[in-house]
């Protein structure tokens, strides 16, 4: 594994607990040896170019550091990493892209120069565009990166006519879907999911263990309609047993509802929309107002339809299984309005597939 390769892999450690920073990776090499290492640290804390020098002490004097982003060059949480790198004598760094953040967007590779440290980008480009892509758009729109994630059969049915839909995919399929889940600040779906359902909508491990760590839940509840008794209201936040808090997004619910939901803990936010439904678009300028980079949206179907008709989401992940469910009353994925022609539908870029077990997973960009 190149040492760029290995910033990458750092940097995906610390996908959905360092928001509203980026997830970086950091390396520093000496005489071809890796002297310290690190990744971006919950806010307020070490970004990933501190954690890796303080490893390497002494060392990082003359050493190469290879760094997934830009090192910054502006007081925020913390101080600017470049001042850190000057200081402690770093020869030459090398970093995948430059940090789109207009506080930054090339002023820390400046500064690198100005100090004569020698500075190289591009290695990994795309990959460590990937890591990013929900912090570049918040940090450029004040908004959340929203992805569209949706497993069906290979004729587009999500379950059976009678509703019947565990398990559409197999254990690695699943496995990876924890993985999405664990590195999204948010995980948002329809109360029609959670009333056929009833998920709990956390990030497990493989022992399907909850994480420590756990993304906001989200969910879509025009008329207040969701039960006391859901396991997303239920359980009741807690960060040390690895629960998650709820958030309930309502449109004309009554006020009897929202105070029995928030007795329970939960928070209820109103964005009245056409036709009585939810404000999309309000709930997510709410979201991205709360610091949340990214949002991964698993259903249901309405949901899913009512986001693809506003143009909101920004990627797709859809999970195929090898079978076959047919009849004309199973339920598809996405509903929504849809398009008339073929010439108007969404047609998703830098597409991608890869094999989870028996299964196809398709990612794409809108």
């Amino acid at each position: 594994m190149s040492h760029m390769k290995r910033a990458l892999e750092l940097a995906r450690m610390a996908l959905g607990s360092v928001s509203p920073n980026p997830a970086v990776g950091a390396v520093l090499v000496k005489d071809g040896k890796v002297v310290g290492e690190g990744h971006t640290q919950p806010p307020g804390q070490d970004h990933a170019e501190i954690v890796a020098l303080r490893q390497a002490g002494a060392k990082a004097r003359g050493a190469t550091l290879y760094v997934s982003l830009e090192p910054c060059n502006h007081h925020g949480r913390t101080p600017p990493c470049t001042e850190a790198i000057v200081r402690e004598g770093v020869a030459e760094v090398r970093f995948a892209i430059t940090d789109p953040n207009p506080k930054v967007d090339g002023k820390g590779v400046a500064k690198l120069h100005e100090a004569g440290v020698q500075v190289s980008e591009g290695e990994e480009a795309e990959a460590a565009r990937q890591v990013v892509e929900g912090y570049a758009k918040h940090v450029t729109t004040g908004r959340p990166f929203l992805t569209a994630k949706y497993a069906m059969s290979l004729d587009g049915k999500l379950a059976t006519k009678t509703g019947d839909s565990w398990w559409l995919t197999g254990t690695p399929a699943r496995r990876y879907a924890h993985q999405l889940r664990s590195e999204s600040d948010v995980v948002m779906v329809g109360v029609g999911t959670v009333l056929t359902d009833d998920p709990m909508l956390t990030a497990r491990d493989e022992a399907d263990k909850p994480l420590p760590r756990q993304p906001l839940r989200v969910i879509v509840d025009s008329h207040g309609r969701i039960p006391l008794t859901a396991k997303v209201v239920a359980d009741g936040p807690s960060t040390n047993s690895g629960q998650a808090r709820t958030v309930v997004a309502v449109a004309d619910a009554d006020e009897g509802a929202v105070k029995r939901l928030n007795e329970r803990g939960v928070e209820v936010v109103r964005f009245l929309g056409p036709r009585g439904l939810v404000a999309l678009d309000e709930l997510l300028a709410y979201l991205g107002g709360k610091e949340v980079t990214s949002v991964l949206t698993e259903g249901g179907a309405r949901l899913l339809g009512g986001l693809f008709d506003e143009r909101q989401v920004d990627k797709v992940v859809a999970f195929v299984a090898p079978i076959v469910v047919s009849g004309h009353e199973s339920p598809s994925p996405v509903e929504g309005n849809g398009v008339e022609r073929l010439a108007d539908a969404l047609r998703l870029t830098r597409v991608t597939m890869r094999q989870v077990g028996d299964d196809t997973v398709i990612t794409g960009y809108c």
